[in-house]
């Protein structure tokens, strides 16, 4: 009886090839789409998840309480965890670390920049960073030590075993041994590095980190077997109400613990607590590989049910002979699941084609995991869930037909069944709409993002790490440069203007109420900063060579002179950090961290005798390659020991938004491809209903219709049903949508043009989809439709 079966579907399926076609490709194209998108929400649910001691792993984080708000940040004092470890006893292990950090290595005359981080030999005992050679519980016990990973030491050493004792010098200031060699940080780790330097070093290089009072590193902590989460909770919350006196000021700081593996997609923070992240990017495309199989398989259940009375006849046949509807129900939906496992063959090979450009644009490594047992089971239930999905209602609907009326030619496809397919065509289309507005959406907020003043020129500007003998000889470095072709103004910061992240409450003025407490950002500039970095001065000046009285004091922004409060700033004092000053100028407000966060108060302070940063540089408008030339020959010639290495300002902004950028152009491709399978199943459609009203039409041209009378009926009732599609979506696309947006601080707005764009976009696919179809049904010879009759 299978084997009938097999043969049944065999046939049906060669005897309407391109409707076969539709349903094959169709189910296929939304399979890919889906497999994709699922890859890569795998890729992303498994960060951090290689860790055995994934369980009693956590970050710490501190909310603050100032200012009449809850900041949250997983930003903690230096020097929190050994006293954390030794505090609580549930705590087995505690590590302070910091990452992303660039730094120049030199073996013999190889020299080589890398980016690594600091820690101590708690890392090695927490986390699953498999050493090569070493001993966990030794690496990085002296503050000599340095652990590199396995293509660092073959960069220098050829080997793992023949890097063990060797000596690395570390920005041309200091030598580490190598006390172990770990394996290559996994694909599948959110923090990378290629070196960890003995914690010591980083406290030293950074003394403000060995005060309580200031935040900046990251803490993590490993709990014991039999610890509670909860209790740990409750003891770890007030931790530093005994390191950090701020009674009856309105301030006050908690910690928290959050699993280790869920910081990376669960890393926002609203009111203090934890909402929200990269979590939320996954769950949308979940959502969106959910509608692209739903779309296909509509696709699948509205040619089938609309070509049933293709089959009435064999199903009268065959009930007539004794088949019963439950077995008529498992054929159809035999014949779907066939259908969608060559549809599921299909998809694989479209994966594999454009796997290559979807690891491109999501900027990861993602391969079809042939080997993983998981796999081939996801991907049968896939096909399996598809298949019962897409033949589900065809499957009912056709084991319903009455034999009696089938053999006598009387059968007449209900008006319900044809509801049914109206509606279908219009869910679907209500998802490709709130695709297309969707699109827009993320598009312009991109877009807004891209192009919004920030309060400073980012065009023709440069940063260069200032490190090695630049630190000592910067003055002499920018006199040279400024001599040399193409280069405009030469500054310095303690950070990127793009990452401002330092902050302080310990500013005071006279005035100021003692209970308020307010977070400052702070960085260190040097002279020309506001001229570098094309700033306008509200009031006051910007540190000058020419004007060396006030080069004491501080530069404030307009937020931060709102909540000092002052009326004519200029003269008038403030301390930070028990140092006085006068304040010289006042910036006009400029975006200084991501557009994600609110403009907060700044105070920049000279920052000429600061031993690290980074060196700004303006060119002259169309001379950047000769500029690039001369910082590079004057580096060289004043810092030989390090590589010449810079980035543009416009590329460090862009990477703020490296995820939007993934969601934009990801969004782009799988709207389109919605709109395609609908289209697909549309054009199906209206070929199935030309075929159906032939002899209607050719009546109708007998008695007078003119071809555009015919053109119209035809395409007219597609277009009722995109526009009744249009309004569905609307309110579901504007809600989501708003959602969206409100991680941002600054966001462009949604406005009525964008529904009517994505309406029109619709209608105008529709009628295009349509048309040919409409147009080759109204222009057929009326005489050969109705000659049978």
């Amino acid at each position: 009886m299978l084997k009938n079966y097999l043969k049944i579907a065999w046939r049906n399926l060669f005897k309407s090839k391109f409707f076969s076609f539709i349903n094959i490709f169709g189910l296929a194209l939304g399979m890919a789409c889906s497999i994709l998108i699922l890859l890569w929400v795998q890729s992303e649910l498994s960060t951090d998840s290689f860790n055995p001691n994934g369980s009693r792993l956590y970050a710490v984080y501190e909310r603050m309480y100032l200012d009449h708000k809850i900041n949250g940040q997983y930003s903690t004092p230096g020097i929190l965890a050994p006293e954390i470890r030794k505090v609580i006893p549930e705590i087995k292990y505690a590590v302070n670390a910091d990452f992303d950090s660039e730094n120049t290595f030199q073996v013999g005359d190889k020299i080589l920049k890398l980016n690594g981080g600091f820690a101590d030999s708690s890392m090695f005992k927490m986390f699953n960073y498999q050493l090569l050679k070493g001993d966990a519980q030794t690496a990085l016990a002296s503050p000599s030590d340095i652990a590199i990973s396995r293509k660092m030491a073959e960069d220098f050493f050829g080997n793992a075993q023949n890097a063990i004792g060797k000596v690395i010098r570390y920005n041309n200031k200091q030598n580490f041994t190598v006390s172990a060699v770990f394996e290559n940080v996994p694909q599948n780790a959110s923090k990378k590095f290629e070196y960890l330097i003995n914690w010591y070093t980083y406290l030293k290089e950074n003394s403000w980190a060995t005060k309580w009072n200031n935040n900046g590193p990251l803490t993590y902590v490993m709990l014991r077997d039999n610890a509670n989460e909860d209790v740990v909770n409750k003891k770890i919350a007030r931790f530093l109400d005994s390191y950090n006196k701020f009674e009856n000021t309105g301030f006050r700081e908690e910690l928290g613990l959050q699993k280790f593996n869920e910081v990376y997609l669960h890393s926002n923070f609203k009111d203090g607590r934890i909402e929200g992240g990269r979590i939320e990017y996954v769950n949308l495309f979940t959502i969106v590989a959910a509608f692209i199989l739903l779309i296909a398989c509509i696709n699948f259940m509205n040619l089938t049910t609309a070509r049933s009375i293709k089959r009435a006849r064999e199903i009268g046949v065959r009930k007539v002979v004794g088949a019963v509807r439950s077995v008529l129900i498992q054929q159809f939906i035999g014949e779907a699941i066939l259908l969608t496992v060559f549809a599921a063959i299909i998809s694989l090979v479209l994966v594999a084609l454009l796997l290559p450009v979807f690891n491109g644009v999501t900027q990861k490594q993602i391969a079809i995991p042939f080997a993983s047992g998981n796999f081939w089971l996801g991907l049968l239930g896939l096909t399996f869930i598809t298949g019962v999905i897409s033949g589900s209602y065809p499957a009912l609907f056709l084991s319903s037909f009455n034999p009696v009326k089938v053999l006598k030619g009387a059968l007449k496809l209900s008006s319900g069944a044809a509801i049914f397919r109206k509606g279908l065509v219009v869910f679907q289309f209500a998802l490709s709409v709130i695709l297309i507005v969707g699109t827009i959406v993320v598009s312009r907020q991109v877009s807004y993002i891209q192009t919004k003043n920030l309060g400073y020129d980012r065009e023709n500007l440069v940063y260069m790490p200032l490190d090695g003998a630049l630190i000592s000889k910067f003055n002499v470095f920018k006199d040279a440069a400024l001599k040399m072709p193409g280069i405009q103004s030469v500054t310095r910061i303690s950070k990127v203007p793009t990452d401002i992240s330092n902050s302080t409450i310990s500013v005071d003025w006279t005035g100021k109420d003692p209970n308020l407490k307010i977070l400052f950002s702070y960085a260190g500039i040097g002279y020309d900063f506001a001229k570098t970095m094309k700033l306008e001065m509200v009031e006051g000046h910007d540190y000058s060579q020419n004007i060396t009285a006030d080069t004491s004091g501080y530069i404030i922004n307009e937020t931060a002179l709102k909540r000092i409060g002052f009326t004519d700033p200029i003269g008038k004092y403030i301390t930070m950090w028990g140092k006085k000053g006068k304040i010289v100028g006042v910036l006009k407000d400029f975006h200084f961290n991501s557009l994600h966060d609110e403009i907060k108060p700044l105070i920049l302070k000279t920052g000429e005798k600061d031993t690290s940063g980074n060196i700004l540089v303006r060119t002259q408008p169309g001379q950047t390659k000769q500029a690039l030339v001369s910082l590079e020959t004057v580096s060289k010639e004043l810092n030989p020991g390090f590589t010449f290495s810079y980035s543009f300002a416009d590329e460090e902004y862009q990477k703020l938004y490296i995820s939007e950028q993934v969601v934009g152009k990801l969004t782009n491709v799988f709207a389109f491809l919605g709109i395609f399978i609908s289209c697909l199943g549309l054009l199906g459609l209206a070929m199935f209903t030309a075929e159906q009203r032939t002899k209607e039409i050719g009546i109708r041209k007998v008695l007078g219709a003119s071809t555009g009378s015919v053109f119209a009926l035809l395409s007219r009732e597609f277009l009722i049903l995109v526009f009744i599609a249009l309004l569905l979506a609307i309110p579901f696309a504007y809600y989501g949508m708003s959602r969206w947006l409100l991680n941002f601080a600054y966001r462009t707005q949604i406005q009525w043009w964008i529904f009517a764009l994505a309406g029109v976009i619709a209608i105008i696919v529709t009628f295009i989809t349509v048309s040919f179809q409409s147009a080759r049904a109204a222009l057929m010879n009326p005489i050969k439709s109705l000659r049978s009759e």
